[in-house]
């Protein structure tokens, strides 16, 4: 049987395509066959291959643009093209159009398809064959579940334009529809149309009728036209709201202290009582460096796989002996009672009783089929997770490089480390178990939450670990000796340092981005939305020295530096000095008061240039600055400590990381005492070169390198995207965003139109989540009380009410933001747990501050915010739900 492939695409010189078949539904390790193919005009491309089948087979293939042996550019593929290739024909000819991604891409993700707008899917089954065969093929997301696509046309074949006559097409793939038609009963060129029938009613595609020219088909020839989009219109936008919660702070009468994946099925009970369609959780990664509460930042992942031992929910294992029983649930009892989380004890106590259980049934579960399934689907990463985690606990460190042994990855010394035969083999059976009870609990939460109607919405951190298993294993892939953060922005004045590496996108990029795709594709197994944490990172990272705490003296990677020459040519003649920071009389007066004495005896030197001064040698980075306060919580060695911070960054350029010969202007420097020591024109100058370096000059380079990695990354699965891109933003972010049409995050109090003080929700784009606060801000009521000036504009202009604004947000004031939210036209609504219950001043809590769960200033802040009421409770507060719901349905949501 012979294919041969058919593709209109232009090309420009030394650009080829391929056409690429395989198996259909064959995992990444099976043989995919390479179709060159072949051009005359560098637009009409074609290329047939003869393939022996001895039955029905079904196929998939996609078509690739190269150049060499380097892929450019591979079509959609969220939706498979797929072929059930019948050998009972001689010849298939597929008339294809590449495929890019479709207008309403989110239509065909999961959230949609399998949850919102579920439909059951259809085996591929075989279309009927007939002497001379013509299919047409469609794809088209609008036949909602239980409606089908129909070709009406002019034929008496295709019922004379009678829509009760029309031939049903079938639905293989989501969204695919095909039709088989007998060439000997229609002529060509055949007109028609795509119809939906409604009951009485009959939607016809818009636009006018169609023409299909067949070429000549032989006897045992099929002809397949598979470049048809019918032009149907969404007559309800799909829009929906839902809750925002971290997964540890959910609160259950049974608990064991901390939130587990037991009680998202609670939680999805409430969501369906109150409306909602959507909950929105943190990253459920395992962050177990310490074992201490600073492991309670849930973005810090030891593995960007394995799930956190602490979401296990224990009360689902085998029951312990009564004596220990009885211990066990005195323990409980006491965590479940406190009003945040005791991290480290919850953690401990989950641990011991997962213990108890692996010695009651580990043996019996690893050796069930369910397991090794579990196994190989997650062989890349599990055992490398586990021999990880027995060294760790072994050595007390999660810094490998501080390991006896083992302190380089080898798979070889991994092998061997995780046989059966191996004397470690029991603790790395243990965390094998571990990590196979927390994905079938989190399977079970998932499918219900389906079932059900509600999606789950991930969150995939933009780092890792300097400390985890993947900076262990793979570390070419990241830039260990640098810190990603954020540069400063309304959540730090200073920056953000996250400490993570930053990545290696040049290696990354040689296999396609494979640990991505990766990442992506384990998240699709239990989410069908997520959030990318910073977006802005695969635009840009903030890329911080390793001799920084703050995020001052970073730079942007990549970026774009200039050399002495291209500073210059803005009327800033270039010095050295401008590298070193400015310390001056003035500035320790101003910083310090009575204590410059005290700063100039012991932490200065003079400098050569005459009334300036030069930090000593074991003070010249704020690494050694932190190293000698190390320990001192005095408010005067603090008060030094963050002074003595500022004057070592107080510098107008940075050197780049790469070519030391080139610089990049020092961020926010225009309001430090190195910019105010100039003189006017010199202040002129800079502040041009400034301006042009960070809002024009990176912008398309940005923009390139964004769309070099998130199409591959975003298109590996049918999740639904939502970007989070907060902060800094270049300009060319919402024009990517809305090219791959990823849903923005839209904040009423972080507008990001130049110039508002408030964003108008009733224009947020469709494609966008609205939210009033995230889990990096105070929550509504705390914001409400941190400006009173700004609410007092609000509540003027925005809530249109009159004269000064209360100095508490009373349960109406907040039930009338919350409406904005749910009324505007975003596709998602999706507000925190703790702004819901604002609108009722008996279920939240009396102080807002103790609702917040991340101060981002603060980079040892403790994540432990639990619900003020059990799960249990809050399913039966009837008024409150009742309240949700109304607001809901009121916005048609």
């Amino acid at each position: 049987m012979k294919l041969s492939f058919h593709l209109r695409y232009k090309t420009v010189w030394g650009e080829t395509l391929h056409a690429v078949l395989y198996r259909a539904h064959a995992t990444a390790s099976e043989r995919k066959i390479n179709i060159p193919l072949s051009t005359q005009d560098g637009e009409n491309w074609s290329g047939e291959i003869q393939i022996l089948l001895k039955q029905p087979a079904e196929l998939a293939y996609h078509y690739e643009l190269r150049q060499g042996a380097r892929v450019l550019r591979r079509e959609w593929q969220s939706v498979p093209r797929s072929l059930y290739a019948d050998p009972a024909a001689s010849h298939y000819f597929l008339q294809d159009q590449w495929r890019a991604l479709p207008e309403e891409s989110w239509l065909y993700s999961s959230a949609v398809t399998d949850v919102f707008r579920r439909r059951e899917t259809h085996p591929a089954s075989p279309l009927k064959l007939f002497t001379r065969t013509l299919i047409l093929r469609a794809q088209t997301p609008r036949p909602v579940p239980g409606q089908t696509l129909f070709v009406c046309g002019g034929a008496p074949e295709l019922g004379g334009w009678n829509p009760q006559k029309a031939l049903p097409m079938s639905e293989g793939e989501f969204n695919e529809w095909s039709l088989s038609l007998d060439a000997d009963a229609v002529s060509c060129p055949l007109e028609y149309k795509f119809i939906i029938r409604v009951k009485d009613e009959t939607l016809w595609e818009e636009g006018p009728n169609r023409l299909l020219y067949a070429p000549e088909i032989k006897n045992g020839e099929v002809w397949v036209q598979d470049d048809l989009r019918p032009r149907f219109t969404d007559p309800a936008p799909l829009r929906a709201a839902g809750a925002v919660i971290p997964v540890f702070s959910l609160r259950s009468e049974d608990g064991w202290g901390a939130g587990d994946f037991g009680d998202l099925e609670k939680l999805t009970d409430w969501a369906v009582r109150t409306g909602q369609r959507v909950i929105q959780i943190l990253p459920i990664n395992d962050t177990t460096l310490t074992r201490t509460w600073q492991d309670s930042y849930p973005y810090n992942a030891v593995s960007v796989y394995a799930f956190h031992p602490l979401y296990a929910d224990v009360r689902r294992l085998p029951a312990a002996d009564a004596k220990t029983a009885k211990r066990f649930e005195a323990e409980r009892k006491k965590l479940n009672a406190l009003p945040q989380i005791d991290y480290e004890a919850a953690l401990r106590l989950k641990l011991e009783r997962l213990q108890h259980a692996f010695a009651q049934e580990g043996k019996r579960v690893l050796a069930s089929p369910e397991f090794r399934r579990f196994y190989l689907e997650n062989e890349h990463w599990l055992p490398a997770y586990a021999m990880f985690c027995v060294l760790r606990d072994r050595y007390q460190t999660a810094d490998f490089s501080a390991w006896p042994q083992h302190s380089f990855f080898s798979r070889g010394e991994m092998a061997n480390f995780c046989a059966p035969y191996s004397p470690d083999y029991d603790e790395v059976c243990f965390w094998y178990y571990v990590q196979y009870i927390l994905h079938a609990q989190l399977l079970a939460a998932v499918k219900r939450a389906r079932e059900k109607g509600i999606i789950l919405k991930g969150d995939i951190p933009i780092g890792i670990s300097p400390h985890s298993v993947e900076a262990w294993t793979e570390k070419e892939l990241f830039c260990l000796d640098a810190q990603a953060g954020a540069p400063p922005d309304d959540f730090s004045a200073t920056g953000q340092n996250w400490g993570f590496p930053t990545y290696n996108w040049d290696v990354m990029a040689r296999d396609g981005y494979r640990w991505w795709v990766r990442r992506f594709t384990h998240m699709a197994r239990y989410f069908d939305a997520y959030r990318i944490d910073h977006v802005l990172g695969f635009f840009r990272i903030w890329e911080i020295p390793s001799h920084s705490v703050q995020g001052l003296l970073g730079q942007f990677s990549p970026a774009l530096p200039m050399d002495a020459q291209e500073i210059e040519s803005f009327g800033l003649p270039f010095k050295p000095e401008y590298l070193r920071p400015y310390i001056s009389e003035q500035i320790l007066f101003e910083k310090f008061g009575d204590l410059a004495k005290e700063v100039k005896k012991h932490y200065l030197a003079p400098a050569a240039q005459q009334g300036l001064y030069d930090l000593l040698p074991s003070y010249d980075t704020q690494r050694k600055i932190q190293a000698a306060f190390a320990g001192k919580t005095d408010e005067k060695s603090l008060r030094l400590q963050n002074e003595l911070y500022a004057l070592a960054s107080n510098v107008l350029f940075v050197p780049d990381r790469k070519d030391a010969s080139k610089y990049h202007p020092r961020i926010s420097a225009l309001s430090d005492a190195a910019f105010r020591a100039l003189s006017q024109p010199e202040k002129e100058a800079f502040t041009h070169l400034y301006n042009e370096y960070f809002f024009r000059r990176h912008n398309q380079f940005w923009k390139d390198e964004a769309m070099k990695k998130l199409p591959a990354l975003t298109q590996a699965t049918r999740l639904l995207a939502c970007a989070e891109d907060l902060g800094m933003i270049p300009d060319c972010v919402p024009d990517v965003l809305k090219e791959l049409q990823m849903l923005s995050l839209e904040i009423q109090r972080m507008p990001k139109r130049l110039g508002d003080t408030f964003a108008d929700t009733a224009h947020y784009p469709y494609l966008s989540v609205a939210t009033p606060s995230t889990h990096d801000m105070s929550v509504l009521r705390g914001w409400w009380k941190e400006t009173p000036a700004l609410t007092r504009r609000f509540w003027n202009e925005v809530l249109g009410s009159p004269g000064e604004a209360p100095a508490e947000a009373d349960g109406k004031t907040c039930e009338k933001i919350l409406n904005q939210h749910l009324q505007s036209p975003a596709m998602l609504a999706l507000i925190s747990f703790q702004d819901w219950t604002s609108m009722d001043e008996k279920l939240r809590s009396k102080d807002p501050e103790a609702e917040r769960i991340n101060v981002p200033a603060n980079p040892r802040h403790y994540w432990r915010y639990r619900m003020p009421m059990t799960l249990e409770k809050l399913l039966q507060e009837e008024a409150f739900n009742a309240k949700i719901r109304g607001m809901i349905e009121s916005a048609k949501r």
